[in-house]
């Protein structure tokens, strides 16, 4: 990717490397376990963003 980026691109980066983070303790406690994992994790290798 290059170095300069414009800022929508960076800033939509941004966006989902936050979204990539797991779910908190307290959601799996509340929900009983239903809820293990987030459904927008992603893992850089497998798929990519639209972006």
């Amino acid at each position: 990717m290059a170095r300069h980026k414009p800022l929508a691109r960076k800033l939509r980066l941004a966006r989902a490397n936050k979204s990539r983070r797991p779910l908190p303790p307290w959601v799996i406690a509340r929900t009983m376990r239903r809820v293990r994992f987030s459904p927008v994790r992603r893992h850089w290798r497998i798929s990519k963003l639209k972006v």
